[in-house]
């Protein structure tokens, strides 16, 4: 492992954390492989809507695309782990990228329906790039001084809010260029940015963690004691961002200001990105349990002094982040049903938001310590597949309270989805709390 550099200067924690040696060079193509990810689904529906004139054929596609990679995603990850970095992302960003171009020649060429299925299916072996990244910060701050953890806690804050970022951008910047140049633009665009960016990652191997070779004694993340019930709180979560997504863009169009709903929903994420970079900028959750200490007896029911172990610190802080989700998730159901103020809406997403990223980043930082060593990115692409069924979920059941009982009912939909993750979290705190067996 490099040495860990010094961290008294600068006192900016994230400014000293791009002074690592290597990071910034990192950070910078891995943010720009990661920009695509928040384009492709809109720039697919809006070239597909445009051509064949069907949303419905548009969302099936791009359905098939996400079931397609919460298949693939994980196998890519475990060879990543395996052979390395470099080695695979490159040749399955390759492969991606070829089925984003395919995409788009067979929509610009009017090929058979099914061809876009085909073709969109290939995109899925496209690398967790957020989970690379995250596990370079674990290989070069993994040690057990305060200091690594103070260093790891900000890169998993900083990390929540590179993706809440690329989120915001990505489907502005899709709907921009399939509207202003042409409707192939925004995947043409995105497939270069994907592919140039990994290149630029893939490039500095000083910072790469190294492979890790399955032996007799690797086993899965799956086994590893408290990760099965962390998963089932990445899906909860999930759920909470898909029903409010559907529920907002429905409430919008109610409203009659649909083409406002994406702003809308940009305020939700632009509140969960200052959030993630606040909360980096605090103490970890070692020293952060004391302080919440007090809340996690009244919710656990234990009077039990807050021990200092890192792992279950971070347990408890989870916990005490996933009931604030659960609160602010009420706020804009209470905003919907004061009236019809947009406006009134959108400050309540700002303020859900600002629960959301402290949860993934402890949540993110317990997976790192649940995950067995040399499956780091298999383990972190499992959390990112339960997010994505999560949304799954959550549109789908959204969509069937707002066909029934109208858009401002849907909003019920992301409280209980919170609601199950608060239950699940503090079921299975003493699972994911307890040392890890490595």
């Amino acid at each position: 492992m490099p040495p860990t550099p010094p961290h008294a200067h600068p006192s900016n924690p994230y400014l000293r954390l791009l002074r690592t040696p290597g990071a910034l060079a990192f950070t910078l193509g891995n943010l720009l492989a990661r920009l695509p990810m928040g384009m492709f689904s809109v720039s697919a529906v809006l070239m597909i809507s445009g051509s064949r004139g069907s949303y419905a054929l548009a969302g099936a596609v791009t359905a098939t695309g996400l079931a397609a990679t919460a298949l693939v995603a994980p196998w890519t990850a475990r060879l990543v782990d395996r052979h390395g970095q470099a080695r695979v992302a490159v040749p399955a960003t390759a492969i991606a990228v070829a089925g984003s171009l395919a995409l788009l020649l067979c929509v610009r060429l009017r090929a058979p329906d099914w061809t876009l299925f085909a073709a969109y299916a290939a995109t899925a072996t496209t690398p967790n790039t957020g989970g690379m990244s995250r596990a370079r910060w674990a290989h070069l701050f993994g040690g057990p001084s305060p200091a690594d953890a103070a260093a790891l806690h900000t890169a998993n804050s900083f990390e929540q809010a590179a993706d809440e970022l690329c989120f915001m951008v990505g489907p502005v910047a899709a709907a921009f260029l399939c509207s202003a140049l042409f409707p192939e633009a925004g995947t043409l665009v995105g497939a270069v940015l994907l592919m140039t960016g990994v290149l630029i990652f893939a490039a500095q191997r000083a910072t790469e963690p190294p492979a890790a070779p399955r032996t007799k004694a690797s086993k899965s993340p799956l086994r590893a004691r408290g990760f099965v019930p962390l998963l089932a709180v990445f899906l909860a979560t999930g759920a909470v961002f898909g029903a409010l997504e559907i529920t907002t863009i429905a409430y919008a169009d109610a409203l009659g200001h649909r083409a406002a709903a994406g702003a809308v929903l940009a305020l939700q994420a632009a509140g969960s990105c200052a959030a993630g970079l606040a909360y980096g900028a605090l103490p970890p959750a070692r020293r952060a349990a004391g302080r919440l200490g007090g809340v996690w007896r009244i919710l656990s029911g234990t009077r039990s002094r807050a021990v200092q172990e890192p792992t279950r610190s971070a347990g408890q802080t989870l916990v005490v982040c996933v009931a604030a989700m659960s609160a602010l998730m009420c706020l804009p159901l209470l905003a919907a049903r004061a009236g019809g103020s947009l406006p009134v809406l959108a400050a309540a997403l700002l303020c859900a938001g600002a629960a959301t990223a402290p949860t993934m980043v402890t949540g993110m930082t317990l997976i790192q310590r649940r995950t067995p060593r040399g499956r780091l990115n298999e383990g972190m692409t499992l959390a990112v597949t339960a997010i994505l069924g999560g949304i799954a979920l959550g549109s789908a059941a959204g969509g069937q309270v707002i066909g029934q009982a109208g858009a401002v009912m849907g909003y019920l939909v992301p409280v209980c989805a919170a609601a199950v993750a608060l239950v699940v979290c503090v079921a299975g705190h003493g699972r994911y709390s307890a040392p890890p067996r490595r």
